[in-house]
C-alpha cells in the first residue's frame, strides 16, 4: 500500500482538476469525493477532497481558499516507456493553458510542475560517461523529450 501521496491544493477547482488529470493518464480513476458540511470554511456541499488514482499513483485534491502558488521546486515525475506515452501525457497536461518549460518539464493549467521523461533515462545516465554526456546534451536542447533523438545521441560514436 502506498503510504505517502501528494495533496494538490486547489482553489475551488478540485472536481474540474480530477477530470483533467484522469483524462491525462491511462488507467486512472476517481476513488472518492468528500464534501464540506455545516460550519466549514466553504459552503456546505462544496467538494472538499477528491482521492484519485493516476495510473497506479494515488493523489488527493483539496478544495480550499487562497494559497501560495505552486513552484517548480516540487514536480511530479512521469516515466514513459514510449514516445506515444510522452506525447499523450505532454499534450494532455499542456492543453487548455498548460505551459511547456524545458528538458521534459511543463506546468499544467493549475500551475503544477511535471517532468515527462523516458523510463530509460536512468540507463542513459549510468555506465559510459561519454554516452551519458551526449544523451544529456541532446536532452538539454529539447522542450518535450524525444526518445529516438536522445537514444541516437547516446548510441553515437
Amino acid at each position: 500500500m502506498q503510504t505517502i501521496y501528494p495533496c494538490l491544493w486547489q482553489v475551488g477547482t478540485a472536481a474540474e482538476a480530477a477530470v483533467y488529470y484522469t483524462k491525462a493518464f491511462p488507467n486512472s480513476k476517481i476513488i472518492s469525493t468528500t464534501y464540506y458540511g455545516e460550519g466549514a470554511p466553504l459552503p456546505k456541499g462544496t467538494v472538499m477532497t477528491i482521492h484519485m488514482d493516476l495510473n497506479g499513483q494515488r493523489f488527493m485534491l483539496l478544495n480550499a481558499g487562497p494559497w501560495e502558488n505552486y513552484t517548480g521546486a516540487l514536480s511530479m515525475v512521469v516515466p514513459c516507456d514510449t514516445q506515444e506515452e510522452i506525447d499523450h501525457v505532454w499534450d494532455a497536461l499542456t492543453s487548455d493553458g498548460g505551459q511547456p518549460v524545458q528538458c521534459g518539464w511543463l506546468k499544467d493549467k493549475y500551475g503544477v510542475s511535471w517532468q515527462i521523461v523516458p523510463s530509460m533515462f536512468g540507463k542513459w545516465m549510468t555506465g559510459d560517461p561519454q554516452r551519458s554526456a551526449r544523451a544529456m546534451k541532446a536532452l538539454w536542447s529539447m522542450v518535450k523529450l524525444d526518445i529516438a533523438q536522445i537514444q541516437a545521441a547516446y548510441d553515437a560514436d
